[in-house]
């Protein structure tokens, strides 16, 4: 097994096919040359992770070649070889970013160590280029909202125009219009964007749970609080808290947040001193707040509260012409995925999934073209690579259960263990989860195959 690759570039050759050998028996991969214009060449092509290369070379300095690997971003570690043990010629070379050098014949033990810090280097600079690509990435921004539709560049505005300002903002919106997304690009577009942006469903667990994540609290409070704990309203501190289905929250905890918003602090579980926090509250609901609140199941003071600044998404059904656009966002996504060669759809496919319904919304749509991708026969979607009540034009709306997150899942699973024909190693890997975690799906489901 590999550990590495080192490109050795010496025109010596007796002495640069000896490097070779030396470096290959610890098991790294090694790529030789005698010439500048060939190591350039190979550095063009192959991954290369340290050169080790000869000062004074045919056709140019190995300094020079330190200055090629700077000048071309590659993350490659240097390290130069010289006969001469000269002194101004290696101080050069770590000004010039190498990562050290060696004579020869006199450092021949310390090739090996070197090359093993210089890959740890390597790895190091890599590791903080993907933290920062994802740090500068990890959400999502206006660009990234597809949709041309007059409903959705209208509600886009409305976030771009609040984002800036700090206020509350309320997002409603059907279950799978993207709501969470929007907040995400209120908050990447915000002066708080350096900042934490944490999210919580407020009816995936129930009111005690909620309550001590979102506030947190004091060792003791409780049986099992044995030391204290930070909520999510410190941990957002500075930053943005997006709640989601904000119409399930509790009254009580409703009026925990309300006074959040209004004094910017909060007194955790057990504790009886104030906390102090800077937080912006984004909020989502797929519900009609002004019917709770008629229903006694809402505040009205927090709603007030919260709909500084409101911001309805439009259903999918509701922007048709953008379903092409999001299936074929989708196709490409799930073939890069799965690895499959799906690269077009039909005119037939489309004229299908705009005549649907979409109650799920994205989302809905998102997990038929998955399933579609995946029992695609050739390079192309066609109407066969459908849910059947999609290709009837019958809406499953009035099916007991037939968008619960549970069902779905379950008819998610059966499609893809089809499609491995029962082989459920290859069933987990589809759909990105553990074999243990498959199996347990299936007993949980009452599924056999």
């Amino acid at each position: 097994m590999t550990t590495g690759t080192i490109l050795v570039v010496e025109d010596e050759e007796k002495l640069r096919h000896l490097l070779k050998r030396i470096i290959v028996l610890e098991g790294f991969a090694v790529h030789e040359c005698s010439s500048m214009k060939t190591a350039r060449r190979i550095l063009e092509t192959t991954p290369v992770d340290v050169i080790l290369s000869d000062v004074m070379l045919p056709d140019g300095n190995g300094i020079d070649l330190v200055s090629h690997v700077q000048e071309r971003g590659l993350q490659a570690a240097t390290i130069l070889l010289t006969a001469y043990g000269n002194i101004p010629d290696s101080v050069r070379a770590i000004k010039q970013g190498a990562f050290d050098y060696i004579t020869k014949g006199n450092d021949n033990a310390r090739i090996i160590p070197l090359l093993y810090r210089a890959l740890e280097k390597v790895a190091l600079q890599r590791r903080v280029l993907q933290l920062e690509a994802r740090v500068g990435n990890r959400y999502a921004a206006f660009n990234d909202i597809l949709g041309a539709a007059a409903g959705i560049r209208e509600a886009k505005q409305l976030a771009a125009q609040a984002a800036p300002s700090g206020i509350p903002v309320l997002l409603l919106g059907e279950t799978g219009t993207g709501k969470e997304m929007f907040a995400q690009a209120i908050h990447h577009a915000s002066t708080r964007s350096e900042k934490e942006f944490i999210a919580i469903n407020c009816s995936a667990i129930g009111k005690d749970i909620l309550e001590s994540e979102l506030f947190g609290y004091k060792a003791g409070a409780f049986t099992g609080a044995s030391r204290n704990k930070r909520g999510l309203m410190e941990e957002a501190d500075q930053g943005t808290l997006f709640l989601d289905e904000i119409g399930e929250m509790p009254l009580d905890l409703q009026a925990k947040l309300l006074r959040v918003l209004e004094t910017s602090s909060f007194i955790k579980v057990g504790d009886t001193r104030e906390t102090k926090v800077d937080i912006r509250i984004i909020a989502a609901t797929n519900r009609d707040l002004v019917k709770e609140i008629a229903a006694g199941r809402f505040r009205e003071d927090l709603y007030y509260r919260l709909n500084v600044f409101a911001i309805t998404l439009p259903a999918l059904r509701e922007r048709k012409e953008d379903i092409p656009l999001f299936a074929a966002y989708f196709m490409h996504l799930f073939a890069g995925k799965s690895g499959r060669q799906v690269n077009s759809m039909n005119s037939e496919f489309i004229t299908q999934l705009t005549m649907h319904d979409w109650r799920g919304n994205i989302r809905e749509l998102k997990n038929v073209i998955e399933r579609a991708v995946i029992v695609a026969s050739g390079t192309e979607l066609t109407p066969d690579t459908l849910p059947l009540d999609i290709r009837l034009h019958r809406s499953p709306v009035h099916q007991p259960g037939a968008f619960d997150l549970a069902t779905m899942e379950k008819q998610h699973i059966q499609w893809v263990v089809r499609y491995a024909a029962g082989n459920k190693s290859k069933a987990a890997r589809l759909l990105n989860i553990g074999l243990s975690t498959l199996y347990r799906k299936m007993e949980e489901y009452s599924l056999s195959f």
